[in-house]
C-alpha cells in the first residue's frame, strides 16, 4: 500500500525501516540485538511497500550481515547492515577495511548505541569507533531525523564512494513520533560488479594510495553544506557562550531550556555529523566563543575534535563520563554552566524486582539440574535470556557472544595444570542462536585442544531475548518464507564431538543422568568435550504451552517453609507467605508446567 504523505505514529526503529525502504535499499541484513532489533523486523514486515526487489535477512552474526550488504553495494545497489554497538565489534574486521576500499552503491551501517547501558556489556560509543575507522557517522536527535538522515547518508556515500554510519541510541530507537511518509524511491539499478582487484582485493601495495584517497574524501565530505552544525542563535543574554550537542542530548537540551524559560537565550548548536567535523567550523567556534558546553553521549568525540580552551564537558570533568545524559543529569550540568541557582539533589533511584526467567522456562529446569548435580562446578555462560541463570547460581561468567565455550576451555586448561586427575567440572551454557552466531569456532577449538568440559546448548528454538527472531534450525527466513533447516546436532558432530545427547530439561531425572554421564565421559582417558542439547520451546512462542501437559498446581500443608522452591528454583509464580511461613503459588502467573514439583524436599508441591 502506498503511504506517501500519510502520517503514522512510529517507533524510532520502525521510522528507520521506512527510511531504508523509501531510500531504495535492496539488500538489508542484520543480527538481532537490543536496541536495534525492530529495525530489520519492520523492514521485513513492510517489504511489500518496496517498488523493487528487496532482500531481507537475519544473518547468523553481524560480520556476515555486514559482508552481505557490502557485496550488494559493490554491484551498485543500495544496502544496509544493522546491529547494536557491541555487534560492531563482531563486524570490526570488514568495517575497518571497507573504509579504505569504499563502496559503489550506497551502504549504510545502522549501529544502535546503548548508553546506560540498558541491555549491553558496555557503553561503547560508535562515534569513537568511526573516528578510529575513518568512517563518517550521523547522530540523529529524534526518530524523524533518524529517518530523514538515511537518504542523505546514502546519497553522500555514493557521491564520495564511502561507507556511512547512522548511530541512533536507545532513546531514539524506542521512542515514538508521528512520521510523515515519503515516496518510495525507484532507482532501477541492475547488479553490475566491475572487477577492479587493485581496489576490491587491494593488497598492502595499494593501501597507501587508498588511504590517501580516503583522507581527501573525508576532507571534502566535512565541508558538505547539508551536514554542517545547525545554529539556533540566542538573544545576547549569554555573549560569547554556546552549547554544542548531538543526538538525543540535543533534544533534551531544547526541552530543558524551554522549562527554564531560557529558549533562544543562548546560542545552541546541533551537530548531526560528529565525525568528521569541518575544520573551518572548528576555527570559527574558537574565534566566536569563550565558553562552550559540549554535551554528547557517551565519550567526548566532539569535544576532543574541538580542542576548545573554554570547553565545559567530559574532559573538563563538568559532565559525567559514564551513563546516560538523562534530562535530570543535563539539568544539573546546565545550571552549573549558566551559573543558575543549584537544583535540589536527585532522589535515589528505586530498585525494582530483579528480572527472572519466565514461568515454565526450560532454561530454569536446566540450570537447577546443573547446579544440583555439580554444586562445586564452574559455570561460564553467555549473552541471552539464560544470563539470568545467575539468579539460580548456575552462571559464573558472562562476557560476550560465544565466549563461554572458549572461557570454559580456558578454565579447564588452567586447572588441569595443577590437578591433572582432579580438575573441577566445567559446565558451559550457551543459547541456540548464540551457538550459531559464534559458538561453533569455539567448540571446534575446544575439541582440538582436548578441553574436558560439558557444553549445554539451551535450545528454545528462537532468539528469545531480542523478541523471537527465527534461528537457523527452524528453516524460516526473516520474511517468514521457508528455507533449509540447519541442524544443531549435525554441526556438533562435524565439530568432532563424540559425546552428544539431547533431552528436554523438563525430564529432570534423565537430564541429570545425562549430565553425570557427560562428566564421566570428560574424565575417561579418551575424554573430550561433551555436549548436551537441552531442548524445550520458549514459553513466549504461541503454541508451546498448549502442546505440553498442564497441571493445576497447589501447595499442601506439608510445606515446611524451607524456601528451596523460591530461592533455588526462583519461579516468578512462587513466593513466600512471610506470616504463615509457607510457600504460595500465584495462580495468575503459574503456567501449570509442573517443573517445580520435583524441587520440594517434602513433596508439598502437587500438580493434578
Amino acid at each position: 500500500m502506498n503511504k506517501t504523505n500519510q502520517i503514522e505514529l512510529l517507533m524510532g526503529n520502525e521510522a528507520m525501516a521506512c527510511g531504508l525502504i523509501e531510500a531504495g535499499c535492496q539488500v538489508v541484513a542484520a543480527y538481532p540485538g537490543t536496541p536495534s532489533t525492530e529495525i530489520l523486523q519492520a523492514v521485513a514486515d513492510r517489504h511489500t511497500t518496496a517498488l523493487e526487489p528487496l532482500h531481507v535477512e537475519w544473518s547468523v552474526n553481524e560480520k556476515i550481515a555486514f559482508e552481505v550488504a557490502l557485496a550488494a553495494s559493490y554491484t551498485g545497489k543500495r544496502s544496509a547492515a544493522i546491529m547494536k554497538q557491541v555487534g560492531l565489534n563482531v563486524a570490526a574486521d570488514p568495517f575497518m577495511r571497507s573504509a579504505y576500499l569504499g563502496v559503489k552503491g550506497g551502504m549504510l551501517i545502522i549501529v544502535a548505541d546503548d548508553p546506560g547501558p540498558h541491555s549491553s556489556q558496555n557503553e561503547q560509543d560508535t562515534r569513537l569507533f568511526c573516528l578510529q575507522g575513518r568512517v563518517p557517522v550521523f547522530d540523529p536527535a529524534s526518530p524523524a531525523e533518524a529517518r530523514e538522515l538515511i537518504p542523505l547518508a546514502l546519497e553522500l556515500g555514493e557521491k564520495y564512494g564511502m561507507l556511512m554510519v547512522l548511530r541512533p541510541t536507545t532513546r531514539i530507537c524506542h521512542s515514538r513520533q508521528s512520521i510523515k511518509h515519503a515516496p518510495v524511491t525507484r532507482l532501477e539499478r541492475h547488479a553490475n560488479f566491475s572487477k577492479d582487484p587493485t581496489r576490491w582485493a587491494a593488497t598492502p601495495a595499494f593501501l597507501p594510495r587508498l588511504h590517501r584517497e580516503l583522507n581527501t574524501k573525508l576532507e571534502a565530505f566535512a565541508t558538505e553544506a547539508a551536514i554542517q552544525p545547525r545554529l539556533t542563535p540566542g538573544d545576547g543574554r549569554y555573549p560569547r557562550t554556546a552549547i554544542v550537542a548531538s543526538g538525543i542530548v540535543y533534544s533534551h537540551l531544547v526541552d530543558l531550556l524551554e522549562e527554564l524559560n531560557l529558549s533562544a537565550s543562548i546560542d545552541l548548536i546541533q551537530v548531526i555529523v560528529p565525525y568528521p567535523l569541518n575544520p573551518a567550523w572548528i576555527d570559527q567556534l574558537q574565534r566566536d566563543y569563550n565558553r562552550v558546553m559540549v554535551a554528547e553521549e557517551t565519550y567526548p568525540v566532539i569535544e576532543m575534535q574541538l580542542c576548545h580552551p573554554g570547553a565545559f564537558g567530559k574532559h573538563s570533568g563538568d559532565i559525567v563520563k559514564e551513563g546516560e545524559l538523562t534530562p535530570d543529569v543535563l539539568h544539573l550540568a546546565l545550571r552549573r554552566f549558566l551559573n543558575l541557582p543549584a537544583a535540589p539533589p536527585l532522589p535515589d533511584e528505586a530498585r525494582g524486582q530483579r528480572p527472572s526467567l519466565c514461568p515454565g522456562c526450560g532454561h530454569r529446569s536446566a540450570f537447577y539440574s546443573i547446579k544440583k548435580v555439580f554444586p562445586k562446578g564452574i559455570f561460564p555462560s553467555d549473552i541471552g535470556c539464560y544470563t539470568l541463570g545467575i539468579n539460580l547460581k548456575a552462571v559464573d561468567t558472562v562476557h560476550c557472544m560465544g565466549a563461554c565455550i572458549s572461557q570454559g576451555a580456558g578454565f579447564y586448561q588452567s586447572y588441569v595444570q595443577d590437578q591433572p586427575d582432579d580438575f573441577p567440572t566445567v559446565v558451559v551454557t550457551i543459547g541456540d542462536s548464540t551457538f550459531f552466531h559464534s559458538g561453533i569456532p569455539a567448540l571446534i577449538n575446544a575439541v582440538i585442544q582436548q578441553a574436558r568440559i560439558i557444553v549445554v546448548i539451551l535450545d528454545n528454538a528462537i532468539a528469545a531475548m531480542t523478541g523471537g527472531q527465527p534461528v537457523p534450525h527452524l528453516g524460516i527466513t526473516a520474511t517468514g518464507a521457508k528455507t533449509k533447516s540447519i541442524g544443531i546436532e549435525a554441526l556438533v558432530k562435524a565439530s568432532g564431538v563424540e559425546f552428544l545427547e539431547c533431552c528436554d530439561p523438563y525430564e529432570h531425572k534423565r537430564f541429570e543422568q545425562l549430565l553425570r554421564a557427560a562428566d564421566a565421559h570428560t574424565r575417561t582417558p579418551e575424554g573430550s568435550v561433551a555436549v548436551l542439547i537441552a531442548r524445550h520451546g520458549c514459553m513466549m512462542q504461541p503454541g508451546v504451552l498448549q502442546q505440553q501437559p498442564r497441571y493445576a498446581m497447589s501447595i499442601t500443608e506439608a510445606c515446611i517453609g524451607c524456601r528451596r522452591c523460591v530461592d533455588a528454583f526462583e519461579c516468578p509464580a512462587l513466593s513466600m507467605d512471610t506470616e504463615a511461613g509457607i510457600a504460595v503459588i500465584d495462580q495468575d502467573r503459574c503456567v501449570g508446567c509442573g517443573t517445580c514439583i520435583h524441587v520440594c524436599p517434602v513433596a508439598a508441591i502437587k500438580g493434578e
